[in-house]
């Protein structure tokens, strides 16, 4: 190439970045103004329109062959200027994809509310369709690229020549990648799950940070991460706390006494539910739900919040101020055990296993008077197992009472 010819190139990629920088000012001090795309665009195409912009430039002022100097270069030139453009203007059209959602998505992040679930399946919805969008776009891009090679489209005409069998063993190979893409496209248009969307998962809830064809990342409540695979959740069943509404129900548990105040305690749960910020106004409840075996009274009281998060923070404040209420004003209806001891063999009377058979005998008047009653001399006797009766106080001179 002579001085002319690189004069005419460096002229026409002048040309080029002139024209991008020029769109690049108006997209940011005139359009951003009346149109909310020209944000995302200039986020999303400033580096890639640069560079299509060069490339489009060389290859417009590129000299043909005949006016090279050495011709054999040619075909290296015009080869890699073509896979140049490909790849240029294919990140670009990414760009382009990327900023219209984008737009789109930071419309519907107003309304990202957990009761709108319209807003939260759309946004859903949209990032699937760009992923699936980038990735067709991407594959078609490589494709185009292999093309241009003189080998790959020879291979490339075998393959279709065979397509049939190729796809069955492609299919068979991706079984579980493609049944994953499925269940990712399933969960999205069927409106399962979202972004945003509250789960549990393995007894644990967290929120539907990312959604992928593959793929779903979960923030647990304690900011761990889980990625689980699409294809579980089209498989197993899965509770979903914000299907149709933010809004729940949380109940806290209580084991007490049979002595506990059943009505003042339901008046105090009334009392403090409904002076409580978080909750929601629609209802409250205190109930008795179940006897136990080991003898206590189960109480389980109901309070509605707007959304999981306050559910958490409420049930543990009532919880908490219960436990203080309960300890501080009714201590007899703290949880109690209690014991029966029955001797074998005799069940006449429930503490004959306490006592011994003597104090037995006294105890229940079957000898003429009860045991710890004071004899006609004023000490205490009880009768032993040969019918007499023994004086069990000390002797007072210290003899042993003979």
């Amino acid at each position: 190439m002579d001085v002319a010819q690189w004069i005419g190139l460096g002229v026409a990629v002048l040309v080029s970045v002139l024209v991008v920088t020029v769109a690049h000012w108006l997209l940011t001090h005139q359009l951003s103004k009346v149109s909310p795309l020209a944000g995302p665009l200039v986020r999303h195409c400033r580096y890639s329109a640069y560079a299509a912009a060069a490339v489009i430039g060389v290859n417009v002022a590129l000299p043909t062959r005949r006016e090279m100097e050495d011709r054999s270069l040619f075909p290296v030139i015009d080869h890699a200027m073509t896979i140049l453009l490909i790849a240029t203007l294919t990140w670009f059209a990414l760009g382009i994809a990327y900023a219209i959602t984008d737009t789109v998505l930071d419309r519907l992040a107003v309304k990202n509310a957990d009761d709108d679930h319209r807003s939260r399946r759309l946004q859903t919805q949209v990032r699937l369709l760009r992923r699936v969008a980038a990735t067709v776009i991407g594959i078609l891009a490589v494709a185009a690229i292999l093309f241009t090679f003189p080998a790959v489209q020879g291979l490339g005409a075998g393959l279709l020549a065979s397509a049939g069998l190729l796809s069955v063993v492609a299919g068979i190979a991706a079984q579980s990648t493609l049944g994953n893409v499925f269940a990712g496209l399933q969960l999205a248009f069927s409106d399962a799950l979202r972004l945003n969307d509250i789960v549990v998962f393995q007894g644990e809830w967290g929120r539907v940070e990312e959604l992928s064809l593959t793929t779903v990342t979960l923030r647990m409540w304690d900011e761990r991460r889980l990625v689980v695979p699409v294809s579980h959740f089209t498989t197993n069943p899965f509770e979903n706390w914000t299907k149709q509404g933010a809004s729940i129900t949380g109940w806290v548990m209580l084991q007490v006494d049979w002595a506990v105040p059943i009505d003042k305690i339901r008046e105090e749960v009334g009392e403090y539910v409904s002076h409580h910020p978080l909750w929601d106004g629609r209802r409250w409840s205190l109930q008795a739900t179940d006897i136990l075996e080991g003898g206590l009274v189960q109480l389980r009281a109901v309070v509605t919040t707007a959304d999981s998060d306050a559910r958490w923070d409420l049930c543990c404040d009532l919880r908490e101020h219960l436990i203080t209420y309960i300890n501080e004003n009714f201590p007899e209806a703290l949880p109690r055990r209690r014991t029966e001891f029955i001797m074998p063999g005799d069940e006449e009377l429930p503490f004959a296993a306490v006592y011994t058979e003597s104090a037995y005998r006294s105890r229940t008047g079957r000898d003429g008077h009860r045991a710890g009653s004071p004899g006609p001399d004023g000490a205490l006797a009880v009768k032993g197992s040969s019918g007499s009766e023994t004086d069990t106080r000390p002797a007072e001179d210290g003899s042993d009472g003979e």
